[in-house]
């Protein structure tokens, strides 16, 4: 089951990763949310030291867990 996130606005959505190569030939993992479920690109759970945060225009984004 795809990792879903209500949003304070009512809007469902869905995490996903994509990989990329940067040009130097680096692979980049990039994860976004999506309102539509993607399939071989969904997440079942947030990956692990990131939280899921929303801006104030109900945009989610995913940032690095503080250390405590």
């Amino acid at each position: 089951m795809a990792f879903s996130y209500t949003n304070s606005k009512g809007n469902t959505y869905f995490l996903h990763t994509k990989k990329s190569l940067t040009s130097t030939g680096k692979e980049r993992t990039l994860f976004y949310f999506s309102k539509e479920l993607k399939e071989g690109e969904a997440l079942d759970a947030v990956p692990a030291g990131y939280t899921v945060a929303e801006m104030k225009t109900g945009m989610l984004v995913l940032k690095k867990a503080e250390q405590s």
